[in-house]
């Protein structure tokens, strides 16, 4: 479905997760939201891996959290969770590696693999 010469950030617009500026002149400043502007079948095939990864994975669940504390909404820290999905499931199929769910974000006190070290967040 996704062409495999694509970059992640180009699979991430394809899928229509990118986030869309609307700026109008001096005075129309929105904030930003979700193009929806690619396939809509890839959003929604993202759509219920990602609430049940926020449930269930921890990692996944601790990046949900901390972007619930920053103060978004649930449904963007969803959003932001099916990005991070596609973004893994680039990165396996690019370097032909199994999933690891300890390169989304760093709990402290668990222990993560040597490649995650540029991609996984801080809190």
């Amino acid at each position: 479905m996704l062409p495999s010469d694509l970059s992640r950030r180009e699979w991430v617009k394809f899928a229509g997760l990118d986030l869309k500026a609307f700026d109008s002149g001096k005075s129309v400043h929105k904030k930003a939201r979700v193009s929806k502007a690619g396939n809509r079948y890839i959003r929604s095939a993202l759509y219920m891996p990602a609430l049940s990864a926020k449930q269930h994975d921890p990692h996944l669940k601790a990046y949900f959290d901390y972007l619930m504390a920053n103060g978004k909404k649930s449904l963007q820290s969803v959003c932001a969770v099916m990005r991070k999905l596609l973004h893994a499931i680039h990165g396996m199929l690019k370097h032909d590696k199994p999933f690891d769910n300890t390169c989304f974000y760093v709990i402290t006190g668990i222990q993560r693999h040597k490649g995650c070290e540029k991609h996984a967040i801080q809190p």
